[in-house]
């Protein structure tokens, strides 16, 4: 899995010569083998090593481009003499111009005859639009003359930027997530809530060095949450793919551990190298290649006809592509995170008023003095208990007849008798 590609890759600084004399940016050589233009500058520099897929078809740009310098190098030799001798037919050897002159023109001639056979034959290898996980890749127009990535992006409006990142990433990412999770909406919600993520801190997304690494990685996360399991719409499993090999496929995908299942599809499905992988899903290396065998092994067991990287990786193009699975316009999903925004700032407002609103009360009510509380009873020894009246005495019940003979209302009764 680490292997250096079949074909041999020429020194960093004949990488960057290569590419240099077929008038090409960076931008446009990463373009066309599928990388970043940082990746490519870390190949020429020599503080990366192509590997995977990538690296063999870096290797073959390579090598088309020394085949292409070599098969006009004669022509050049030939225009040149030409243009010489038909401009000064009589100088000698002595009045030549000067090494750095002659290099100059060389590679002046090199450029015209290269940019003329392109125009007449295009690139049979890289010209022919592909769509697989990643995305559509097309070669650019090589004939045009170079222009900067950073100037024409910086030239864009953030609504324009982040219209031109949708509509490149969108269809494809919600094409990988479908495979993440085996549900279709939750694919679509993903990738939405990813980008309405990126809208909201667009200047940091458009400041990245790998804008749409930024958006997968927000969408695989959105994707694999376990919150999910308590939605009651996601309970239920979604209808499977019709194909039975499909079918196959899918369980045993979904069958796999998170990780892994996210290992095998950044490498084997997007085309990652094994470093990019790692990063991405914030594992070292060897846990990287630890997680891609075990994936590929539990594949291979489960479905031999998949034990080739290769047809895995055309498998899963074919498994995602049958879906048709589509994404929502750009505006919509910009318009669908400012309302959320929206919702979620007003809401914070709200519960911050009602926080205030709360501990103002409470420190108008709450009691400014201190007021010890009652103590609990305590039993009192030595009181005597209460008993029962007994019979009454010869002069009570004397005293008892004398009232009851009284009178028993009049002014009489209130004043006081002598005795």
């Amino acid at each position: 899995m680490t292997q250096s590609p079949a074909l041999a890759l020429p020194p960093p600084k004949e990488r960057r010569r290569l590419r240099e004399a077929a008038s090409l940016t960076r931008a446009q050589l990463a373009s066309r083998v599928g990388v970043t233009s940082e990746t490519v500058r870390g190949w020429e520099t020599g503080r990366a090593t192509p590997r995977g897929r990538k690296g063999e078809k870096y290797a073959r740009l390579l090598n088309s481009l020394d085949a292409e310098r070599e098969v006009t190098e004669p022509h050049m030799g030939v225009a040149t003499s030409d243009r010489g001798r038909a401009s000064a037919p009589g100088r000698s050897a002595r009045s030549r111009p000067p090494a750095r002159d002659r290099d100059r023109d060389r590679d002046r001639d090199r450029t015209r005859l290269a940019d003329r056979g392109r125009a007449a034959a295009p690139d049979r290898g890289h010209t022919t639009a592909r769509v697989t996980l990643a995305g559509r890749s097309r070669a650019p127009d090589r004939a045009k003359a170079p222009h900067r990535p950073d100037d024409a992006t910086s030239a864009l409006a953030p609504e324009q930027a982040f219209d031109a990142l949708y509509a490149f990433c969108a269809p494809a990412l919600v094409r990988q997530t479908y495979l993440l999770t085996g549900r279709r909406e939750l694919a679509r919600e993903s990738v939405e809530r990813a980008f309405q993520v990126a809208w909201h801190r667009w200047p940091e997304v458009a400041r990245d060095r790998d804008p749409a690494g930024w958006v997968r990685a927000v969408a695989y996360e959105c994707a694999l949450s376990p919150w999910h399991r308590l939605r009651p719409r996601y309970r239920h499993p979604e209808p499977p793919p019709p194909d039975a090999f499909d079918r196959a496929l899918m369980d045993t995908l979904l069958g796999l551990p998170p990780s892994y299942r996210r290992t095998l599809l950044l490498y084997d499905g997007v085309g990652l190298g094994l470093p990019e992988t790692a990063a991405e899903t914030e594992a070292s290396t060897r846990a990287a290649v630890n997680r891609l065998m075990h994936a590929r092994e539990a594949v291979a067991e489960r479905l031999p006809e998949l034990a080739d990287p290769e047809v895995l990786h055309w498998r899963l193009v074919e498994l995602a592509s049958t879906e048709r699975l589509r994404a929502a316009k750009p505006l919509v999903v910009r318009q669908a995170g400012e309302r959320r925004a929206r919702l979620w700032t007003r809401a914070a407002i709200a519960f911050t008023v009602l926080l205030i609103g709360t501990t103002v009360l409470t420190v108008r009510t709450a009691p400014t003095r201190y007021e010890p509380p009652v103590p609990p009873g305590e039993t009192v020894q030595g009181v005597p208990p209460p008993v029962a009246p007994g019979p009454l005495s010869e002069s009570e019940r004397d005293l008892r007849s004398k009232l009851r003979k009284e009178q028993q209302k009049g002014p009489d009764r209130l004043m006081p008798q002598p005795r």
